[in-house]
C-alpha cells in the first residue's frame, strides 16, 4: 500500500496513544493462537464506542480502549489504504480493500462505511498460511479429493460471514495449482490470499481494480483459455448463468454463498432467476453441480479457539432428482441417507 499516510498513534488506550498497527499486532499475540491460529478474526471500530474484537467468536471491548470518532476511525484506517480506496472513504462510500503486513505475516481484509454513528469499520485477518485440505476438518478424504482432481463442474462453498469460507477455497485451489497444469483464473472483491502455483498458470484479478464486475470478469475468463475458475460470489442473473454454463461446458468452477446450509445455497442459486425460469435452471443445475460445502465453526472440544464443522452434499443421482424437480425440502434427508455417496449433514458430526 501508498507509504503517504503514517501510522501515526491516534487512539487512546489506557494512558497510551495507539496507531492500527498497535490495534491489529494484537491478532499475532500468542495469548490470542491456537495451534497458530488466531482466536481473533475481526477488529470492530465504530463511532460512539471503543475498538470491539471478536475473540472465540464473542464481541468484547478493547480494555481501556476510549471511545472512536469518525475522524479517529479515517485516521487509523488511512495508513492501510491506497489512494484510490482513501478517496472513496473521504466520499464517504462503502469500501472493500485488503492490506498485507509483511514483517508480521499478517493480511487482513477491510469493509469500511458510514452509518447513523458515523464511519464504521470492520477488518478481518486472513490465515497467514493457508492449511492444506487435510486440514481443514472435511468428514471424509474423499470430499476434497474428488474435487482437487475434478474435470468440470460447479463446487459452491458456503457460510455465514466468518466461517472461512475463503480459506477453504484458497486451499483447495493451492493444491490443484501445486498437482495440475492447469490454468486458473480468479474474479474477488478484494483478494484475500496470495495464490501460487507450482505448475498451474494462475491470474488473480479483483472487482474494482482488475475488472468492473464479476459477469465481465467472467465473461472475459471464459476467453482466456482456463481450466478452473472461482467466483468471489455470485450476486445477479448473469453472472449465474455463466458459471452454470461454464461448469457444463468443461470447466471447474468455484464460487461462495451465504447460507446456513447446502439446502439454502441451491434454493438461493434458484431464486437468483426469475420464477419463469425456475425449472431450466433446476434441470440446468442437477446436471452441472458437482458438490455444495456448508461449513460454520464451532468451540473446539477443549476450549482453545474454533474448528470447522462442514456439510457436504455430494451431487449424485439421487441429490440431483431433488434439484431437478426442485423438491428441496427432502435434501436434508437425502444427505443422512447417502453418506456411501460422500453426503453429511451438518447434525451427523
Amino acid at each position: 500500500m501508498s507509504d503517504s499516510v503514517p501510522f501515526s498513534a491516534v487512539y487512546g488506550v489506557g494512558e497510551k496513544q495507539w496507531s492500527i498497527q498497535d490495534l491489529l499486532g494484537r491478532f499475532d499475540e500468542p495469548a490470542f493462537l491456537s495451534d497458530g491460529m488466531h482466536r481473533i478474526s475481526d477488529l470492530h471500530l465504530q463511532s460512539g464506542r471503543p475498538a470491539h474484537y471478536r475473540f472465540d467468536g464473542e464481541l468484547v471491548p478493547l480494555p481501556r480502549g476510549a471511545l472512536l470518532d469518525s475522524a479517529t476511525v479515517i485516521a487509523l484506517l488511512e495508513p492501510i489504504l491506497n489512494d484510490r480506496a482513501r478517496q472513496k472513504l473521504a466520499a464517504g462510500k462503502d469500501l472493500d480493500a485488503s492490506w498485507e503486513w509483511p514483517e508480521r505475516q499478517l493480511s487482513f481484509r477491510i469493509n469500511a462505511f458510514r452509518s447513523r454513528e458515523g464511519t464504521c469499520a470492520a477488518i478481518r485477518v486472513l490465515a497467514s498460511d493457508v492449511p492444506p485440505p487435510e486440514e481443514l476438518g472435511f468428514p471424509m478424504e474423499r470430499n476434497w479429493q474428488e474435487i482437487v482432481t475434478l474435470e468440470q463442474g460447479l463446487v459452491i462453498v458456503t457460510g455465514v460471514t466468518g466461517s472461512g469460507k475463503s480459506t477453504t477455497v484458497a486451499s483447495l485451489l493451492r493444491r490443484r495449482a501445486r498437482d495440475r497444469g492447469e490454468r486458473i483464473i480468479t474474479l474477488e472483491d478484494p483478494i484475500e490470499y496470495v495464490l501460487e502455483g507450482d505448475r498451474a498458470l494462475i491470474s488473480q484479478r479483483e472487482l474494482g481494480t482488475h475488472l468492473e464486475s464479476f459477469s465481465a470478469g467472467l465473461r472475459s475468463a471464459l476467453r482466456e483459455d482456463p481450466d478452473v475458475i472461482f467466483v468471489g460470489e455470485i450476486r445477479d442473473p448473469e453472472t449465474a448463468a455463466l458459471a452454470l454454463t461454464a461448469a457444463e461446458t468443461g470447466h471447474v468452477v468455484f464460487t461462495t454463498m451465504h447460507t446456513r446450509d447446502a439446502r439454502g445455497a441451491v434454493t438461493r442459486l434458484v431464486d437468483i432467476f426469475p420464477m419463469d425460469r425456475s425449472h431450466e435452471i433446476c434441470s440446468q443445475l442437477s446436471f452441472s453441480l458437482h458438490s455444495v460445502i456448508a461449513q460454520k465453526l464451532v468451540p473446539r472440544s477443549d476450549g482453545q479457539g474454533r474448528c470447522a464443522a462442514m456439510e457436504v452434499m455430494a451431487n449424485h443421482s439421487s441429490i440431483a432428482n431433488l434439484i431437478r424437480t426442485g423438491k428441496w425440502a427432502q435434501i436434508p434427508a437425502a444427505l443422512e441417507t447417502h453418506r456411501k455417496n460422500g453426503c453429511i449433514t451438518l447434525d451427523q458430526h
